[in-house]
């Protein structure tokens, strides 16, 4: 039986959003609804949920702003973009401002709640082999802030998305091994996930920015022509 869970759904067009909700609910889950981006976000941020499902073509505030907003806050909901959007740039942003996971319309109802079985069983813990980002990890001369998503260097504080940390916990259980690309598309977005190679480097060039003391001389994320990456926490 899949776990119960509290989800939002964000989707101005009515009947699309009603199916989800009759959907859901048939599910056992508890569910609240919007139809902008503005109602959405208040919600979301009011009501904390575990889910978001978020329309990008939104009246008043459009699903990026929504998303960006969310991180902006540390909400903790994973995100799941519903769109009709399906070029790969748009894709690529919504990895970039924090979603999830990215399904494209017109998509499989049945698919929409497999994908999110999968993600209930992730937010509560139960992923073989996963762990909770807690505590604090010293990388070099930087500090970072697992639980308070936060990076420290000569006191100036830096935020870092849910993603950025997911993807720094997966080279800290892989220290000093050669990781290549497409291992870690598979160990952070899933395999079920959109994403290219390319991702993965934008994700290293702003982990790089954010915890290298010279990023463009990195010495902690460090680039293996034609694999992927190794790091070295010192």
């Amino acid at each position: 039986m899949s776990t119960s869970l509290n989800i939002l759904v964000i989707e101005d067009e009515e009947p699309l959003r009603i199916a989800l909700v009759d959907a859901l609910e048939a599910k056992g889950h508890r569910v609240s609804e919007a139809a902008d981006g503005e109602q959405g976000l208040a919600l979301a941020l009011a009501e904390g949920p575990d889910i978001v499902l978020l329309d990008l073509m939104l009246p008043g505030r459009d699903g990026f702003s929504v998303l960006r907003e969310l991180r902006r806050d540390r909400l903790a909901a994973l995100v799941v973009i519903l769109s009709a959007r399906g070029e790969e740039w748009d894709r690529i942003q919504g990895f970039e401002y924090g979603a999830d996971d990215y399904m494209v319309k017109p998509f499989s109802v049945r698919e929409l709640m497999l994908r999110l079985d999968a993600l209930g069983r992730r937010a509560n813990g139960d992923v073989p082999g996963a762990r909770d980002p807690v505590g604090r990890v010293r990388i070099g001369e930087t500090l970072v802030d697992m639980a308070g998503y936060t990076a420290e260097r000569n006191g100036e504080r830096i935020g870092l998305s849910r993603r950025e940390l997911e993807l720094l916990e997966y080279f800290l259980r892989n220290e000093g091994q050669v990781v290549d690309r497409n291992a870690i598309l598979n160990a952070v977005w899933g395999h079920d996930a959109d994403p290219t190679p390319r991702t993965v480097d934008m994700h290293v060039l702003k982990l790089r920015k954010k915890l290298e003391l010279e990023p463009d001389q990195p010495r902690h994320f460090i680039t293996v022509r034609g694999v992927g990456y190794r790091f070295e926490r010192r």
